[in-house]
């Protein structure tokens, strides 16, 4: 290296020199477009790395278009197989559901079973909260005076929090599902088993009564029940969170309430609730089959024989007689009766007589004149 510098010094060092100049010019250089100045070294860098970040921008959009279009995708046709199957396994469900439903409103409207619906609630505010661990319970800014009264079921738009407990004029004290002093009819939601919903003394809340030999999931619903005479059955309670065995042959079974308790603010309190029962209309849904046969044209009934006959002697208005259409059998018979060349014709056997005949000349007067 060093003998090839040694070598062309002279015009090594005038290379470096003319760059230098050249580069020295490229600085103070200003090229003037549409008001605006730009300096040459920034021109010939910008045009120098611009074939060189388009080549980077390529690459990588081809890269990026691989990985959507083919790596990504490939299992997307699995997937929408999946989905498809899922479709139909719940369009499946939902039928059984809707079968099952309507033959549940069928029994209730057989036995007479009443439901208790939710029909006017009003809106109240939390205005404050028991002071002590031991009791918990909120303060709502509606009393007596907006038609509170006591034992009146209170919920949020995520499920129960609990039931008045004393009323004042102008707020009243609401007890929390997670009191050890509360009381809940509920029930487990695919297992249908029922229980009582109380609170412990660490704030939690447990389902009780529920025997040891039954099977409850963890994540299972809960939800009321009705039994308590409080709360309209069907509203969501919680959640199971865990499930062991509890002292007396019963499952201890933690539950995760539904709306949160510690961040209370707006609630509702059930002031009205209305029993219905499943009216006619809504137990009896009409069947396709039904529909379908009674918009076919029905099978007209079977006409009584006609077994008068027109009189010889007629008098008044004539009957007229229709002649039945010809059938094969009834022309086989009048083939067999021809005559043939040199032989005796012989009736035919099972000739059927003619019906119409034409009726007497006097019978077509009809009557005296």
């Amino acid at each position: 290296m060093e003998t090839i510098l040694t070598r062309y010094r002279n015009v090594t060092i005038l290379a470096a020199v003319l760059f230098a100049q050249v580069l020295g010019l490229a600085i103070q250089v200003k090229r003037t477009s549409e008001n605006e100045s730009t300096r040459l070294i920034r021109i010939w860098t910008v045009s120098t790395v611009t074939p060189l970040e388009k080549a980077i921008m390529w690459f990588r959009g081809g890269t990026w278009n691989l990985w959507r279009n083919y790596v990504y995708l490939r299992g997307v046709r699995q997937e929408n197989r999946e989905l498809k199957d899922e479709i139909e396994r719940l369009r499946l469900e939902q039928v059984r559901l809707s079968d099952d439903a309507e033959q549940a409103r069928r029994l209730q409207l057989l036995l007479e079973f009443k439901e208790k619906f939710i029909s006017k609630t009003t809106a109240a505010q939390v205005i404050g909260s028991s002071g002590s661990e031991q009791s918990r319970s909120v303060y709502i800014d509606k009393g007596k005076d907006d038609g509170i009264e006591k034992d009146m079921p209170v919920i949020t738009a995520d499920g129960v929090i609990g039931k008045v407990l004393r009323v004042f004029g102008s707020s009243a004290q609401v007890l929390l599902i997670n009191d050890q002093t509360s009381g809940v009819g509920a029930l487990l939601e695919k297992s249908r088993l029922q229980g009582v919903l109380r609170g412990t003394p660490a704030g939690e809340v447990v389902l009780e009564k529920v025997m040891s030999d039954e099977q409850v999931q963890p994540g299972e619903r809960v939800l009321t029940s009705g039994g308590d005479q409080i709360f309209p059955k069907g509203l969501p309670v919680g959640t199971v969170t865990k499930v062991s065995p509890g002292p007396e042959l019963f499952l201890n079974i933690r539950v995760r309430p539904s709306a949160n308790l510690s961040k209370l603010e707006e609630v509702l309190v059930i002031t009205q609730q209305d029993e219905k029962a499943p009216s006619v209309a809504d137990t009896a849904p009409q069947r396709a089959v039904d529909i379908l046969a009674q918009r076919l044209p029905s099978v007209p009934d079977k006409p009584a024989a006609d077994t008068s006959k027109p009189a010889a002697n007629g008098g008044g208005t004539q009957t007229p007689v229709k002649t039945p259409a010809a059938t094969p059998d009834a022309a086989k018979p009048a083939v067999a009766t021809a005559k043939a060349p040199g032989q005796t014709p012989k009736p035919a056997a099972n000739v059927p007589k003619p019906i119409s005949e034409p009726p007497p000349a006097d019978s077509q007067q009809g009557g005296p004149q």
